[in-house]
């Protein structure tokens, strides 16, 4: 198939979003399909207010247009609901051509999270701009049941992978003690540094070791003053980012609006125990309270105290019933059945 894929997140931005779809087209690319990926590095952009990272298209629409007819697509995927989602959506529509959408984002939460502002509007959005699409692709069960409560329509669920030769208990581990003169048990996130992702219920509370952050974000400066005694190392990739993971005693992670949390896999497949909320993406990927590969509940300390006796070779095996070729075949038995039922209307 050819498949075209429409993401506002791309890189050089750093996030779940972007990680999914480029390992989504890898996978894919490998079982045969022809994947082109639309995002923001095509078109001429302003910064996110507030998040500068983020760039933001600027009425993309006929470029657009130019792009999806020059690759005559056999399937189009609206990964977010930017101006580049918008744009294309609007495109699908006039053609009367069907489209899947996934919802990866809880933007009603940040934007409260940011300014105040009732999830209400947001939300109203959200149904209509995926109240289009033939199906709707959501990574965790519990998600997609809150969504159906909040009138959501022709969901379907569609988790993620992990790549296990990257992310290994073995990994060239990083020397903290060495490298930074911090003394464990080393306590790691990784991800954005940004009020959504709920930091401080990690860096206020008492606990033994060292925190460690691993990301950036608009919140960084902010964090690093009111926090002195905790490391932030800013962003780490590829074989720097596994050593980090391999080299720590629990990964904590204290987001409660993430849909799933692809960093809690590449954690487990490092060995790591993860410390998190009972949420939706933790509680779709670890056991229920504490067990081997970790605690989730609601006390965020005693979870991390729990996951210090958590059993490295159970984390591994864990993370080992999730891959990337899973996940995209997940992906294209939706897309198919999605073109089914657009023949059928």
């Amino acid at each position: 198939m050819r498949i075209l894929m429409v993401s506002d997140a791309w890189y050089p931005q750093v996030n779940g979003v972007v990680r999914t779809v480029s390992r989504l087209r890898d996978a894919l690319e490998a079982m045969g399909h022809t994947v082109e990926i639309v995002g923001p590095h095509l078109f001429r952009t302003v910064p996110c207010p507030t998040y500068p990272e983020i760039r933001l298209c600027i009425l993309p629409g006929r470029r657009l247009g130019r792009l999806i007819d020059a690759f005559r697509p056999d399937a189009i995927h609206i990964v977010t609901e930017g101006p580049l989602g918008l744009a294309a959506r609007r495109w699908a529509l006039g053609r009367g051509q069907g489209f899947t959408s996934s919802f990866h984002t809880r933007f009603p939460e940040y934007i409260r999270a940011r300014t105040g502002f009732s999830t209400g509007l947001p939300y109203r959005f959200l149904r209509w701009f995926h109240g289009a699409a033939a199906l709707t692709l959501v990574p965790t069960a519990s998600l997609l049941d809150e969504l159906r409560e909040r009138g959501f329509e022709h969901l379907e669920c569609w988790t993620r992978g992990v790549d296990a030769d990257r992310f290994r208990p073995d990994a060239a581990a990083i020397d903290w003690q060495s490298l930074y003169g911090v003394r464990g048990p080393y306590l790691l996130y990784v991800g954005r540094v940004a009020v959504e992702k709920n930091l401080e219920a990690f860096l206020s509370l008492e606990l033994p070791g060292t925190r460690i952050v691993v990301g950036d974000g608009p919140d960084r400066a902010a964090l690093a003053a009111r926090y002195p005694d905790v490391l932030f190392t800013g962003y780490l990739t590829g074989g720097e980012l596994a050593a980090a993971y391999a080299a720590s005693d629990v990964f904590v992670f204290p987001s409660v609006t993430d849909t799933f949390g692809l960093v809690i896999l590449e954690a487990l497949a490092c060995g790591l125990p993860v410390a998190a909320f009972d949420v939706t993406g933790p509680r779709d990927i670890l056991p229920p309270g504490v067990s081997a590969v970790g605690a989730i509940g609601p006390d965020l300390r005693r979870n991390i105290l729990a996951a210090l006796r958590g059993d490295r070779a159970a984390c591994r095996a864990h993370a080992a019933r999730f891959s990337w070729e899973a996940c995209a075949r997940m992906f294209l038995e939706a897309v198919m059945r999605a073109q089914r039922i657009v023949r059928a209307a």
